[in-house]
């Protein structure tokens, strides 16, 4: 509730406004100024103190003064029938810099003309002065039926604070909404947390959202008022400190809500004066700002923004929990206070009351500390338990504590949570609740460290705690019947793992050493090491977790950013893996890794790019490492398979075609497709024209041939085409055969990383592309100018370009690291020609606003780039394009906000 603040002459005073008024040219004039100057009092106080409480009171007392002194201005006539109303936020005497200021003029009858003509002119006049207004009009009659109609209504109407007028009539509106007449307590209880339910399914159960909600979000200040607001319609309170009093709070609770709120306010009121507008979300926009005005710096280890940021998250958890705790006290009392206790013990240091588990006495956990992870055990052993009791949960977030040296130590503490790792059901929400109230970072404080830890980028939408139990989930849906059908393959391959709990522990500690300096699977290997053999696993078990930890991003970036259509690129890969059963533990890590990153991250063409790597690497490890044919014996199958198809055409017109063409395609392509594509271009008779040819029952992505006549531009021309068309290419190659004629293949995606399933559209692509490359001259390259994503902006990736000779192969690696914008590729492709650069194969990746591009080049006489000259030329191309004619020009400097 609102505490009147003394009198502040210096930012407010009548007598000297009454004169500045006097002298003024006119009253919105006036007006206007005073505004203008109290805000910038209310600015320098708060750069000052960075007392949100203080700012959010101080302004809320100066809106006062300006609103009476408007109010005076009209003549009401009477004043025992008309008040003039705070409500809402302002009504708690809450005002940050761009909040709603929310009235009611309250009346006793309804208005007669004269009156009318008074409240029109005062909220016009307050619009002229540029207060940002919400209003209502209404009688006595009107307050009681709108608030028993809406929830809303009756919420701020709670909050009511009388300005001036009429007390006798504020407080007959105080009785007309008095509990004992409408909205019980009962009822206004089960709405709010409907309410509530609703609100947090908005932001998908979880605060810990890349640009999260302040207010609105989970554990956010929002929920902190939903507690005040049933304990004032239930209890009368008057201020949260009042739960202390009535036994729902202890002191210690109270004052860490009150620190969250104050920390979520000084957010707040930053927000609004920056963007100079309401505005509760933390965008991008202003992460970097926010954390170096409120002193976060850059580290070697980590950014001040990610420091900022893991202190809101941490912030919000805790208030999440704590409102949480709060509404199941409540729940109980309000809802079920007057029914009798249905008890079922479960053993003697735990019992279920109203299918809630709760401790048996008090000391349950002082002396027997185990039971801090037995009662997660107990919730997955008996499902029908709805929850943990408030009560219990206050005892475990008093006594978590307790998890020290010695509780680690206990033989009861270690088998306890791997039972709980072991449980056939229940894994996921256990994890959960335990990270929620602080035992699973104080059981594994590695993990501990990395709560609320985020990675400033687009990439990572999640924290690295909230992804890590995101990739145990995935995990465990593996395992699980009614979701068989998500992942079949993988579902099949989980059914065969002899110890599926190792693979759990890997999913856990994968990303646990993020954040902490260094390469963090090394890293992560140790800390996943040390907790395997502390818990008695065998050497074996201890090694093989660790090694899946180590490893666990080694199959993705094979898949991504190396050509698996090289038997080499897979024999070595096998070698790395080793065995079938190490490939299915990796193989099931990759894909819960993934899909725990980022939901838009996952999609049919990257499912496709490793079942395809780990049915080739099976392949070979399956008939021995030992054993493994070379990549002519692999050619040779291809071709002779694909002549058997061929069966009935000229043999040595198809021999000599194939000859011409090189290796690398049969590489690349099935029998069936030699086949298919051969006969089309045998049979193409105008060469002059490219023929441009569909794949068929190809996985995740549309794939497509050209065979043209060879010309340097090729490659930029085809992707320059396609980025018009908004198309996204994931996987490219050119061959250049011996008789001036080049084949191109290019797997293609939506803009959206969807499949293009409408046939009708492939085909008008394809011949529009036919159309472009049979035009005689060339079509000048102009920049592709889409809308880039706002996020994108505040995300540059420094660009870095690195070369790799690959002799085996007589190629050059070129990796490209940059920012994500439209029409790269073909910027890339078009320094290519400049540079007398030929593709073999492009590797395209992006990850948020990160492009991680890998191209395998030669030069033109199809040889790795020999020339130290040539290298450097290409390099600095790239860099001018990537660099220097970026469309978009970015800026991330923080700057600490100037008042």
């Amino acid at each position: 509730m609102f505490a009147a603040i003394p009198t502040d002459h210096q930012l407010f005073d009548p007598q000297k406004f009454a004169l500045q008024f006097a002298q003024a040219s006119s009253p919105i004039k006036a007006f206007r100024e005073a505004l203008q100057q109290g805000n910038e009092i209310l600015k320098s106080r708060f750069q000052l103190s960075m007392n949100a409480m203080e700012a959010v009171t101080q302004r809320a007392w100066f809106i006062d003064q300006i609103l009476l002194a408007v109010w005076q201005r009209y003549d009401w006539v009477s004043t025992d029938d008309i008040a003039l109303i705070a409500v809402g936020g302002y009504g708690r005497g809450e005002l940050h810099p761009y909040s709603d200021i929310d009235l009611m003029i309250l009346l006793r009858h309804p208005m007669n003309e004269m009156m009318q003509q008074n409240a029109t002119a005062f909220v016009t006049f307050l619009w002229d002065i540029q207060l940002e207004v919400g209003h209502s009009v209404r009688t006595l009659d009107e307050c009681e039926q709108e608030a028993l109609a809406d929830i809303t209504v009756i919420t701020n109407l709670m909050e009511a604070r009388l300005l001036t007028g009429s007390q006798a009539l504020f407080n007959d509106m105080v009785g007309r909404i008095h509990p004992s007449h409408l909205w019980a307590s009962k009822e206004f209880f089960a709405a709010k947390i409907n309410e509530q339910n609703i609100r947090h399914e908005k932001y998908h159960g979880t605060g810990y959202n890349l640009e999260p909600n302040i207010k609105e979000g989970p554990g956010g200040l929002r929920d902190i008022q939903t507690v005040a607001w049933v304990a004032k319609r239930h209890f009368g309170a008057r201020t949260l400190h009042d739960l202390v009093h009535h036994g729902f709070l202890t002191e210690d609770e109270y004052k860490a809500m009150m620190a969250g709120q104050e920390f979520l306010w000084k957010i707040r009121h930053l927000l609004h004066i920056m963007a100079r507008r309401r505005e509760d979300r933390i965008l991008f926009d202003h992460q970097r700002s926010l954390a170096a005005t409120l002193g976060y710096h850059d580290s070697e280890v980590r950014l001040g923004v990610e420091d900022f940021m893991k202190n809101y998250y941490r912030t919000i958890k805790d208030l999440s929990s704590l409102n949480d705790m709060l509404l199941q006290l409540f729940h109980e009392v309000i809802l079920y206070g007057d029914l009798s206790a249905n008890i079922r013990p479960l053993n003697k240091r735990f019992q279920v009351r109203n299918d809630y588990i709760e401790v048996t006495n008090d000391k349950v956990f002082m002396n027997y500390p185990f039971a801090l992870l037995e009662i997660f055990l107990l919730l997955q052993q008996n499902p029908e338990i709805q929850g943990i009791r408030a009560s219990t949960i206050r005892l475990m977030r008093q006594y978590r504590w307790l998890i020290d040296d010695a509780f680690h130590r206990d033989l009861r503490a270690r088998s306890l949570f791997f039972e709980i790792i072991r449980q056939p059901r229940g894994l996921t929400r256990s994890l959960r609740r335990m990270n929620r109230y602080g035992i699973l970072g104080a059981y594994i404080p590695a993990f501990g460290r990395i709560v609320g830890q985020m990675q400033y980028d687009l990439f990572h939408v999640y924290t690295v705690d909230e992804h890590s139990i995101f990739v145990v989930r995935n995990l465990r849906r593996f395992g699980i019947l009614e979701f068989r059908h998500e992942f079949p393959f993988c579902s099949k391959i989980m059914d065969s793992l002899p110890k599926p709990e190792l693979l759990y522990l890997a999913g856990l500690f994968h990303d646990i050493a993020k954040g902490c300096g260094g390469d963090h699977s090394v890293l992560g290997e140790a800390e996943a090491m040390t907790f395997c053999q502390a818990h008695g696993l065998s050497d074996y078990d201890a090694r093989f977790v660790s090694w899946l930890v180590r490893h666990h991003l080694l199959m993705s970036i094979t898949a991504q950013r190396q050509d698996t259509s090289d038997p080499e690129v897979i024999n070595h890969f096998a070698q790395k893996v080793g065995d079938c059963v190490r490939l299915d533990y990796l193989y099931l890590l990759t894909v819960a890794d993934i899909r725990g990153t980022n939901p838009k991250l996952w999609n049919n063409w990257k499912d496709a790019l490793l079942v395809d790597l780990y049915r080739k690497t099976q392949h070979v490890l399956r008939n021995g490492l030992n054993n493994v044919p070379d990549k002519q014996f692999h050619i040779h199958n291809i071709r002779s398979q694909a002549l058997q198809l061929l069966q009935g055409s000229h043999e040595k017109k198809i021999k000599a075609f194939w000859d011409d063409l090189g290796d690398d395609y049969f590489l690349r392509s099935s029998p069936e497709e030699v086949a298919r594509e051969t006969f089309a271009i045998l049979n193409h008779t105008n060469t002059e024209k490219p023929l441009v040819m569909e794949r068929h029952n190809t996985q995740g992505s549309t794939e497509f041939t050209v065979f043209a006549h060879e010309r340097d531009s090729l490659f930029a021309e085809i992707t320059y085409f396609l980025e018009q068309q908004g198309i996204t290419i994931v996987d490219a190659y050119i061959i250049p055969t011996q008789s001036e004629f080049t084949m191109a293949g290019f797997s293609v995606l939506e803009e959206s990383g969807a499949e293009i399933h409408d046939q009708e559209r492939v085909e008008e692509i394809l011949q529009a592309l036919k159309d472009a490359l049979s035009r005689d001259t060339s079509v000048p390259f102009y920049p592709i100018n889409r809308r880039i994503p706002r996020q994108v902006k505040y995300f540059t990736v420094p660009t870095r370009i690195t070369f790799t000779q690959d002799r085996g192969n007589d190629h050059t690696i070129l990796e490209v690291i940059t920012t994500d914008r439209p029409g790269l590729l073909s910027r890339i492709a078009q320094a290519f020609v400049n540079c007398d650069v030929r593709l073999k194969k492009a590797n395209i990746a992006t990850l948020g606003s990160r492009v991680e591009d890998v191209f395998f080049i030669t030069d033109r006489n199809n040889h790795l780039l020999y020339s130290s000259d040539q290298l450097d030329a290409l390099r600095e191309e790239l860099s001018m394009v990537l660099d220097v004619e970026k469309e978009v020009k970015m800026n991330t400097n923080a700057k600490v906000i100037s008042f």
